[in-house]
């Protein structure tokens, strides 16, 4: 398929198809290791920053409050998170990592290892690396319609 004239050498469209791409790599592994992209945040950051509130998870994550409560349920049933009552505000869960979660984590580490490999295959090391400053630079670029002078 030949791409749109337009289109075709328009950055927003090469980083939507390359988005794509690795999306369809990184779903595909996620998929055949049984777990979610969720899954694998919420983990992630109660390693990172030990107990936390169902809130503080999403916050950490950028992952919507109902979508963290049921997906702490789905790992909480699968033994690889923890959720307690916080004893200092009995209104709010505390969620914790497991020890089967931690072995977890470090098995979708190793998983995601070889996503990063094959997302970025058709790079030299070099390349690599450069796409990699690169994209940390236009992802950490302040939006200047976001900010506000308040």
């Amino acid at each position: 398929m030949v791409p749109l004239r337009r289109v075709a050498d328009k950055p927003t469209w090469l980083l939507s198809r390359a988005n794509a791409r690795s999306q369809r790599i990184l779903g595909a592994a996620f998929a055949e290791a049984g777990i979610r992209g969720y899954h694998y945040r919420l983990m992630a950051a109660a390693e990172q920053y030990g107990p936390l509130s169902q809130a503080e998870l999403g916050r950490h994550t950028g992952i919507d409050r109902k979508d963290v409560t049921l997906a702490v349920t789905e790992l909480e049933d699968r033994g690889l998170l923890a959720r307690e009552r916080d004893p200092a505000d009995n209104r709010r869960n505390v969620v914790t990592l497991t020890a089967s979660g931690h072995t977890e984590l470090v098995r979708l580490d190793d998983m995601l290892a070889d996503v990063q490999k094959a997302v970025l295959a058709p790079l030299s090391p070099t390349e690599q690396r450069t796409l990699i400053g690169l994209l940390r630079r236009l992802g950490d670029a302040v939006d200047p319609a976001a900010t506000h002078d308040d």
